[in-house]
């Protein structure tokens, strides 16, 4: 695998046999996304939705971890109004994944956090590296957690693990999100890529009709995560404070 550098773009697309390739980040500052990356993913996630010949999406991040969440260094004094824009944008780019009418399967290796983690729990299955870790440390940062987040992991996990998740800040090893329903597989490190290669090769090996109807009858007898919160997406004060004591 070739050696990604800042100069790459944020989002990248590859499709092949059936299936589409997403790999976000540069493999820099752990893959912390920007605003306009959110915004990138949401229409790249979009554009894919409408290739009719794909049986399924790969999500990946470069180099060695999935996703950090957002870069907090974007906020760094920046005015609300801004802020929140970040947060539409990944709220954005998340509802593009769930309405992607083909299975979607992340590849998580390092770590998941944060908005990192929802992007994760957007997707259909979730396959974690053993040394991998998610979970939503946000609070710190004076985020207010939306109900669309909440969702996603009370669907998954239930109420009590969200409490705990969004209360602590706790991340989760692979084999405990197994078993708390966060992730769909853990695999040693070195087969990760097999592993995730043999599992979209079963997915692109059904009829793609039979695939799309799945993705639908599931999503609507799991019902749909509430709409976009329309509250603030942070404490301002509290976000600047956090980011301060986080680059203290």
């Amino acid at each position: 695998m070739s050696r990604r550098t800042a100069c790459d773009p944020p989002v990248r697309v590859r499709t092949q046999a059936g299936v589409a390739e997403i790999t976000i980040g540069t493999g820099q500052r752990r893959n912390a996304l920007r605003s306009a990356h959110w915004r990138l993913l949401a229409e790249q996630m979009d554009a894919v939705s409408h290739l009719s010949a794909l049986r399924a999406v790969l999500v990946r991040g470069a180099g060695d971890t999935f996703c950090s969440g957002s870069d907090v260094t974007e906020w760094i004094g920046a005015e609300p109004d801004t802020v929140e824009d970040s947060f539409h944008w990944m709220e954005q780019a998340f509802r593009a994944v769930e309405r992607c009418p083909i299975p979607v399967v992340a590849q998580i290796q390092g770590t998941a956090a944060g908005a990192g983690c929802q992007l994760a729990l957007a997707c259909d299955l979730r396959v974690m590296a053993d040394s991998a870790r998610i979970g939503m440390p946000i609070a710190r940062l004076g985020i207010l957690p939306s109900p669309a987040f909440a969702a996603r992991l009370v669907q998954l996990a239930g109420p009590a693990l969200a409490r705990q998740l969004l209360y602590t800040g706790q991340l989760l090893t692979a084999d405990e999100a197994v078993t708390a329903g966060l992730a769909n597989l853990c695999a040693p490190d070195a087969d990760l890529n097999d592993d995730v290669e043999a599992l979209l090769s079963d997915i692109a090996s059904q009829p793609p009709t039979a695939l799309r109807a799945a993705k639908r009858a599931v999503a609507e007898a799991a019902g749909e995560p509430p709409g976009q919160h329309l509250g603030p997406a942070v404490s301002y004060a509290d976000l600047q404070r956090g980011i301060a004591r986080f680059f203290g």
